[in-house]
């Protein structure tokens, strides 16, 4: 996970400002394979985009080239204005992978002062960030005292600590009872009303519909970047899984 650092929230983008992620004719080949084929998209500042397709359709791959910890074959990868994986950047995203980075032998408050300690955060920001996961209750649990849920929490708040413009989500809610993703979700909208931008991955399409905009991918490919408003009248499909699946065929078809 990295613990990017800002000295206050985000807040709105200025006008004209630069997208918060533009990636263009982006390959990437892993073990000798094509995972990512040709993908381009923009994502805007200030936004819940949602990353969206089948496990193994290179949603994760897709992530490590936002966060620069993947290797890149063609094309480019801007982040925050600035080439992924550059220096700079690492203060200012925050991301959290599909396991739970923590760990259990520390307290919830240890493991969040631990990746605090790494930009210079203060103990109002640690305090802080344990607050808006909800965890303030379990502050002194140690790691292997918590539930799967409360430690993709835990998780969460060490990205958040150091005050991240841009936080990349890769399935955080993925195995976690419709509650506990209802509340996560609860919280990634509250950040994004803070002027932050969240890059969200999951598999589960009801989650679609807590998107301002989806990008929907199939096999290395990045079928379309749309609203769910407009998946639904693009397929004249009211259910978005279904729209999707009615996506995924008239590609076929072409």
């Amino acid at each position: 996970m990295t613990a990017p650092s800002s000295a206050s929230p985000p807040g709105d983008a200025p006008t004209g400002a630069s997208p918060a992620i533009a990636i263009e004719h982006l390959e990437v080949r892993r073990g000798g394979q094509q995972v990512l084929q040709d993908i381009s998209l923009t994502v805007p500042r200030g936004s819940i985009t949602g990353l969206l397709g089948p496990s193994g359709c290179g949603k994760t791959t897709l992530m490590r080239s936002i966060v620069g910890t993947q290797v890149v074959e063609k094309g480019s990868v801007r982040v925050l204005g600035d080439e992924a994986g550059s220096a700079g950047l690492r203060r200012r995203i925050g991301y959290v992978t599909q396991a739970p980075s923590i760990y259990d032998d520390l307290t919830v408050t240890d493991n969040v002062a631990y990746f605090g300690a790494l930009y210079g955060s203060s103990r109002t920001d640690i305090d802080d960030a344990i607050a808006a996961v909800g965890l303030g209750a379990r502050a002194g649990h140690r790691g292997n005292q918590l539930s799967g849920g409360q430690r993709t929490r835990v998780s969460l708040a060490c990205a958040l600590v150091a005050n991240p413009e841009l936080l990349v989500l890769d399935e955080p809610t993925v195995g976690l009872d419709p509650v506990l993703r209802a509340d996560l979700w609860e919280q990634f909208h509250a950040l994004a009303k803070q002027g932050r931008t969240l890059r969200v991955s999951s598999h589960v399409m009801d989650e679609a519909e807590h998107c301002d905009e989806l990008l929907l991918m199939r096999e290395g490919r990045l079928l379309a970047q749309l609203s769910p408003g407009e998946l639904r009248s693009d397929t004249g499909e009211s259910s978005l899984e279904n729209a999707f699946l009615a996506l995924i065929r008239k590609e076929e078809a072409r």
